[in-house]
């Protein structure tokens, strides 16, 4: 159902039983797939292709113009939405700032309130963003990583699966998968157990992440160091591949930084 009172640009594809509410925008060059629901005081701009299934609360804009002094005006802008996202009120999503790029938001996220996804970032899937959280141009987050309150990830930063970052970090390096980051500066934590074993993973998968962190954090290795003894003393899973290639990609380094003990 499309409210009389919201406007649809004719170009625009909307799919199978998608609500528009009073006074929601949706531009030209607009796609939006089946059961989605938009809420009033939305503005989904030219360039935004959305899946199924997504809800998007009141005063959210998607595909805003690049914060970017690289972006040429006029330029196209693009962004692709997975399916059953929730982007909840005042989020803001810019467009990417090259035509051949796109912002990307894959499939069951939680935006919420007051999050403003910058161009050109990455968030794969099942990932949770908090209230007031900023993600910086070009910055990539992997799947089920959850940003809590008032995070700010900086430009290029890479947060890795099922990593933690607690309320109010400031990140410029790069965060490895299945750890814990709090504090200012931004400091390990520890491993992010408990969610972890909600998932089900076992206690010696476990046990062989804390040692790897072990190496990395208290060991006083060179991150090259440490890409080199992780196969020779840590039996190798696929979570230690993971925690292996993410080192091997880093281009920032990564958050060495520990929490210091009271």
């Amino acid at each position: 159902m499309i409210s009389p009172l919201a406007y649809v640009d004719p170009s625009a594809k909307l799919g199978n039983n998608v609500e528009v509410k009073p006074f929601a925008f949706i531009d030209k060059d607009v796609v939006i797939g089946d059961n989605c629901v938009i809420m009033p005081h939305v503005s989904i701009l030219e360039g935004t292709t959305m899946g199924s299934s997504n809800i998007i609360y009141q005063n959210t804009v998607i595909g805003a113009t690049p914060q970017d002094f690289h972006f040429v005006e006029g330029s196209k802008t693009h962004v692709v939405i997975g399916n059953d996202n929730r982007i909840r009120e005042n989020v803001v999503i810019a467009g990417s700032t090259y035509e051949d790029k796109a912002t990307t938001i894959g499939d069951g996220n939680f935006l919420m309130d007051r999050v403003h996804i910058c161009h050109d970032v990455k968030i794969h899937n099942k990932c949770v963003v908090g209230i007031g959280t900023i993600i910086s141009g070009e910055s990539e987050i992997d799947d089920c990583s959850i940003q809590s309150s008032n995070v700010v990830v900086l430009q290029h930063v890479r947060v890795g699966r099922y990593s933690l970052i607690q309320s109010g970090c400031r990140v410029q390096k790069d965060v490895p998968p299945y750890v814990i980051l709090g504090g200012n500066p931004a400091s390990y934590h520890g491993v992010n157990a408990v969610i972890l074993k909600h998932l089900g993973y076992t206690d010696r998968v476990l046990r062989h992440i804390a040692n790897t962190y072990r190496l990395i954090y208290t060991a006083n290795f060179s991150l090259e160091d440490c890409i080199i003894k992780i196969p020779e003393q840590i039996p190798m899973s696929d979570e230690i591949h993971d925690i292996l290639n993410f080192l091997k990609g880093t281009k920032l380094g990564i958050v060495r930084h520990m929490k210091e003990e009271d």
